[in-house]
């Protein structure tokens, strides 16, 4: 029956027989095939009266999971749990006593006659069970889905008590997870308490069936996280929940039951949902080739993810600073409190309701939806019927769509305070929040109305001639510029992406000439391989870099297509601003926001600017950094890979604040690319991944890696490349790695940083991260989603691995410098490299 004993049964009737040579080769081989039979048919079972010691496993029909005792890892305390039958280290996903462990091996599983389920100890008291109602012809089975049921005989369609319905912190595919509303019973997965104690954890997932149902995480009792209501295609607040080749998800309710699941497209993939003893719910994936589980999704990506963070009628926005701020028509309570510290206190009405029939609805859009506590629902009604409802009664606060496929459908109203709102760039969800008259400007749009009226037709006459001549003079003038950029940079009219870069705000020619002072070399800032960098003034005060393309330069008409093409419509406060370009003739010029504190090697690598950087300040732009990579990677409107970060590409504005640059050696990805191949390797000696470097491999792997230098670079204030030191001929990457194996990590650091303001555990996290990032196989290496986590969190990290380029070196190298803007340093050099394939 069970595997271990089966093998010392065998074993012993075998050497048996051959002592006594007593029994006919007819007999022996009725037991070799009786002794299969058994072998191969019943070892994903218990029978009622069997049992299971310690030591002795079942094991499900196809391989896939195995139940039997276990320790956690650096614990004696022994189990009984089901893990993974086929993957090299042990990953166990459900355990029967996890609060009342056995202290020796001496325990034993059983089934009852009755259909109990349980775990004795060696003196035979019961240290945890499962009661059934009576069951005829209990048996227990193993599925392949990792489930293990009791039925009664051979009916496997309905189980009389299923592992599935009580998760521990593994949510498998073809699990449950939510509520029985005839039985009552809810499936919520709970973390362990730490790797080597599976206990109940401090962390809860669950859906809170409280108003409209919602997926949430608990630390004790307190919500400290909200994934947000199902809309019928995500989470409202996970917009990084799509559809993939991996698996399907799906959200079910009725009138029985309201729970979520998924399952694989593919037999061939392992992936499970686990909460972490750090209270992060992580989708996991099995890499078989490097026997290791793969990050592949994080519900909590950043601070705005912390429940309520900033309060009633505020919004929360990671691109903004301070991310906390009011929703339109609403005010703070206290006009510091962001400013100081989070607070709950949130916002008020500019305006208060008094129930009057002129009172309307605002329209909010691209946001997670608030806490659904006080809500109500109704699956059938329209949005028009939904409206109607919520205004005829005063206490309702705000009204969407329930389901937003198709065309939308059902209803879904708040009561009172809106809680625990965020603003996404894409994937969000449009809200309708009850508003004052006044706030609606009803009047107002009233008596333009009547004006409209008045000098409609006045108008149209003078604004037909208007628009003649301006469509007239706008398409000369577009022709003239689109000439020029064809016939510079071949421009591709049937490309449509191309078609979007001239909607670039561009700047007159003799207005850059004035603002940069007939660009003159006092107001130069640097140069680069695109051309020289000027600082000027507009006539309303802004201050602007211009980036003029050298007539010299090998790499600038490539460069300036693509730097448009890239960041011309992103957002992010951590991407310096592209503001307009210019082109007149040969002049090419592309026209930034001034970053008045230059680039970051301008000050980790300058002897006295370099104690301007306190350790706070360092931490606050490596976080910066990683912020702005990964709305590149993730949450921009394309894949974005840099392939150029480094040092003097990461700009610093008046309040320290890191913003990434030049963009022109940048490429995009569609939503399904993962990495591509290039004969034209771009990037800069000492930042670039050996994959890239070596095979011209690129994916956003090797910003990572790049990331991970600039790391090491700001916590140490030493150039990678140019690193020297008298015991060995590592370079800082390496000279880091070797520091970490020997526990000196500390030894890295800068020593200008004052030891009193310096925070251990974020220089130790901020070096480890480093190096998880510089990894030499990029499959080894996070995603900047993780990386973000793991800057902004406290739970253990995976050890490193060996670095990319760990070799001995001979002699220093020696390069030239650029910089995007900012003092002409003695940085990397930055080459263009053609590759033969």
């Amino acid at each position: 029956m069970i595997r271990t004993r089966l093998d010392e049964k065998w074993s012993w009737l075998t050497a048996s027989m051959a002592e006594e040579g007593r029994v006919t080769k007819f007999w022996f081989a009725i037991v070799v095939l009786s002794a299969v039979i058994t072998c191969t048919t019943a070892v994903d079972t218990i029978h009622a009266g069997q049992t299971i010691k310690d030591g002795e496993t079942i094991v499900s029909a196809q391989d896939s999971f195995e139940l039997g005792f276990f320790s956690p890892v650096n614990s004696r305390n022994r189990y009984v749990g089901i893990w993974y039958k086929r993957i090299s280290n042990r990953t166990v996903v459900w355990v029967a006593n996890r609060n009342t462990p056995l202290t020796n091996t001496s325990g034993e599983l059983s089934l009852t006659l009755q259909g109990t389920l349980v775990i004795r100890s060696a003196t035979g008291n019961v240290i945890w069970s499962v009661t059934n109602s009576s069951v005829g012809n209990p048996i227990g089975r193993l599925l392949d889905t990792g489930n293990f049921i009791i039925m009664n005989g051979e009916d496997l369609e309905n189980p009389v008590w299923q592992s599935f319905d009580f998760p521990t912190d593994t949510f498998l595919p073809g699990m449950k997870f939510g509520k029985d509303l005839i039985t009552g019973l809810e499936r919520r997965f709970t973390s362990w308490k730490n790797d080597g104690d599976p206990s109940d954890g401090e962390f809860t997932v669950s859906i809170d069936t409280q108003g409209y149902p919602q997926m949430v995480v608990r630390e004790g009792s307190d919500i400290v996280f909200r994934a947000g209501p199902w809309n019928g295609v995500r989470f409202t607040g996970t917009p990084n929940l799509k559809p993939n080749s991996i698996y399907r998800f799906g959200f079910v309710l009725d009138q029985k039951e309201m729970y979520y699941h998924f399952e694989l497209i593919t037999s061939s993939v392992i992936t499970r949902l686990v909460i972490k003893p750090t209270g992060s719910f992580e989708r996991l994936l099995w890499i078989e080739r490097t026997q290791e589980w793969f990050l592949y999704l994080t519900l909590q990506t950043d601070n705005c993810d912390r429940y309520s963070r900033c309060g009633p009628f505020a919004s929360c926005n990671i691109n903004n600073s301070p991310s906390c701020g009011c929703l339109k028509g609403f005010e703070p309570v206290s006009e510091d409190q962001w400013a100081v510290a989070d607070s709950s206190q949130g916002c008020r009405r500019s305006t208060a309701l008094d129930c009057a029939a002129e009172e309307g609805f605002r329209r909010y859009s691209d946001i997670k939806l608030p806490d659904t506590k006080r809500s109500w629902f109704n699956q059938s009604m329209n949005l028009e019927e939904c409206e109607r409802v919520c205004k005829r009664n005063c206490s309702c606060s705000a009204y969407t769509t329930q389901n937003i496929t198709g065309t939308g459908s059902g209803c879904l109203l708040w009561f009172g305070d809106l809680i625990d709102i965020r603003t996404f760039t894409e994937n969000g969800q449009a809200i309708y929040i009850r508003m004052a008259a006044s706030e609606l400007d009803n009047d107002k749009r009233s008596s333009v109305k009547r004006r409209v009226q008045i000098v409609v037709p006045i108008l149209s006459v003078l604004l037909i001639i208007l628009l003649s001549l301006c469509l007239f003079y706008g398409f000369k003038r577009r022709k003239r510029i689109q000439g020029t950029l064809e016939e510079d940079i071949g421009y591709d009219h049937d490309n449509e992406n191309s078609q979007d870069d001239l909607e670039l705000p561009l700047f007159d020619f003799s207005i850059l000439h004035k603002a940069t002072d007939n660009f003159s070399d006092n107001n130069k800032l640097g140069e680069g391989g695109f051309g020289p960098v000027y600082k000027g003034v507009m006539e309303g005060g802004q201050e602007v870099a211009v980036k003029r393309l050298s007539r010299t330069s090998t790499q600038g008409l490539d460069e300036f297509k693509n730097e448009v093409v890239c960041i011309s419509k992103l957002q992010h406060r951590n991407l310096v601003k592209l503001l307009g370009c210019c082109i007149k003739g040969a002049d090419i010029m592309l026209v930034y926001e001034y970053m008045p504190n230059k680039g970051l090697d301008s000050f980790i690598f300058d002897g006295n600017r370099r104690k301007v950087l306190d350790w706070g300040t360092r931490f606050d732009i490596i976080k910066g950094i990683a912020r702005g990579l990964l709305y590149l990677h993730q949450d921009s409107r394309l894949r974005i890979i840099h392939r150029d970060l480094k040092a003097s590409n990461i700009l610093l504005d008046n309040d320290m604040i890191p913003k990434i640059s030049d963009f022109g050696m940048a490429r995009s990805f569609g939503g399904n690319e993962i990495e591509a191949n290039t004969n034209r390797v771009v990037g800069t000696y000492g930042y670039m991944a050996p994959e890239y470097a070596g095979d011209g491999i690129f994916s956003v792997k090797s910003d990572v890696y790049s990331f991970g230098v600039v790391v090491l670079e700001i916590v140490s204030g030493k150039k990678n490349r140019r690193f020297f030191h008298k015991e060995h001929t590592h370079n800082l990457v390496g000279h880091a790695w070797a520091l970490h194996k020997e526990g000196k990590s500390l030894e890295l650091v800068e020593n200008f940083i004052d030891g009193k303001s310096m925070n251990l555990q974020e220089v130790m996290r901020s070096i480890h991260v480093g190096l998880l990032c510089v990894q030499q196989r990029p499959e080894d290496r996070p995603t900047m989603a993780y990386v973000v986590l793991m800057l902004g969190s406290e739970g253990k990290l995976p050890p490193p691995k060996l670095p990319g380029y760990f070799y001995e070196k001979t002699e220093t190298n020696t390069g030239s410098s650029t910089s995007t803007y900012g003092k002409d340093s003695t940085n990397e050099l930055t080459f263009t490299m053609l590759k033969a394939r």
